[in-house]
């Protein structure tokens, strides 16, 4: 746990980052590395221990198999921070040089319906230079003759630069060397925003502290509308629970298992020497209290392993060895990230509606909102088709490989 005051050390922030988990503190670092700015910044955190963020209930994983373009941008380059990453911290030998373990995700589809997304997806994919192959139901017996494939149609499969990476070492050295470089952070609730006309004045703590501000960064995840609702900006995210469960199986398949997608959404992956991931939403998938971690034993039993159990019949005998509940930060429009600043609330930055890929986007959208915030435009890669004005033009760009 990060040991934090309470209050800040001054009265007044050039910016202002509300949450400090891995998008704050993304956003933090990259503003920390940039030699044109020389600012001041404040990340404000609700939980230091990070508990209940969807940063600490990930299961850590980077695909390039999405359906926008800018999605299979985004990780493109956050393959790149991440296996660079003790080099970008400046080469400080305490910073662990990591890499991607590439067991690949595998999508599958049952019907021809869910075959041509995948069709589609692979277009958008190849063009931006993805490795993602399409399998028939024969070619992924070759490749998996452990798995149940008589109902499949295609399936899609990448092994490169897909997997797991561990996501908590870049979180930690995000927050560890924005701290060195003079970011500061609190521990402390967000209770309003003062605006006058268009901009925000100042931030407004539980306990009465005012803090004025020159820009404000929007990374309260889960909690980003309520955020939102103080500067009179409706935005459409919302918590929505996932469940996960870590597994030991009697009688492991041979070789890794990458995460697979089955056709109902429930996922499965190796976690480690004979353990295994799976995934899976609620059987209602609606918005939560976002302090509502609860699992559902039923629906394990009902629906996930039945299904695990089919796809693999070697899960037919697994023990359960953890288990959690996490949020993810959904964006009821199209399950895109939400970026950038709003007519209401010009100096207000939205970093937020993920729909569950935002570990792996921290980086690129880390440098892209500190590339906003410090030129007033992207630089590096443009993001500006996640902007707000999409929403309220009812322009969605729906993202159809959520998982």
């Amino acid at each position: 746990m990060m040991e934090l005051p309470s209050a800040p050390s001054k009265a007044s922030y050039d910016v202002v980052i509300i949450g400090g988990a891995i998008m704050g503190s993304a956003t933090a670092w990259f503003l920390s590395d940039m030699e044109a700015f020389d600012g001041s910044v404040l990340v404000i955190e609700r939980d230091p221990s990070f508990a209940q963020s969807s940063t600490a209930h990930s299961n850590s994983c980077i695909r390039q198999q999405f359906s926008t373009r800018l999605n299979v941008e985004m990780s493109q380059f956050g393959v790149e921070f991440i296996t660079s990453l003790r080099e970008r911290m400046g080469g400080d030998p305490r910073v662990p040089e990591l890499s991607i373990q590439n067991f690949g995700y595998l999508y599958l589809a049952s019907t021809e319906a869910g075959a041509q997304v995948l069709r589609d997806n692979h277009a958008v994919q190849a063009a931006a230079g993805a490795g993602t192959e399409l399998l028939s139901p024969d070619a992924l017996a070759d490749r998996f003759p452990y798995m149940m494939k008589d109902d499949i149609r295609l399936a899609s499969l990448n092994q490169r630069d897909e997997g797991y990476w561990d996501g908590g070492a870049v979180f930690e050295w995000f927050r560890r060397s924005a701290r060195a470089r003079g970011v500061e952070y609190i521990s402390g609730e967000v209770a309003g925003l003062a605006r006058s006309g268009d901009i925000v004045t100042h931030v407004t703590l539980s306990d009465g502290t005012q803090i004025a501000c020159g820009q404000v960064v929007n990374a309260a995840g889960p909690r980003a509308a309520q955020i939102a609702q103080m500067a009179g900006i409706a935005l459409p995210v919302e918590p929505r629970k996932r469940f996960t469960w870590v597994v030991s199986a009697e009688s492991p398949p041979p070789g890794e298992v990458p995460l697979t997608i089955d056709p109902s959404g429930v996922h499965m992956r190796t976690d480690g020497p004979g353990t295994y991931m799976i995934g899976a939403a609620p059987e209602v998938d609606i918005a939560v209290d976002a302090n509502d971690f609860e699992m559902d034993a039923d629906r394990w039993l009902d629906h996930v392993w039945p299904i695990v159990a089919t796809r693999i019949p070697q899960f037919e005998r697994l023990r359960i060895v953890n288990e959690w509940a996490g949020h993810y930060a959904y964006n009821t429009f199209d399950q895109n990230a939400i970026l950038g600043s709003t007519p209401q609330a010009r100096n207000l930055l939205l970093q937020n509606g993920f729909s569950g890929h935002g570990l792996q986007h921290s980086p690129a959208v880390g440098r892209g909102l500190a590339e906003l915030i410090c030129h007033g435009e992207y630089r590096s890669l443009d993001l500006s088709d996640f902007a707000f004005e999409r929403i309220a033009a009812n322009r969605p760009i729906v993202e159809r490989a959520v998982i």
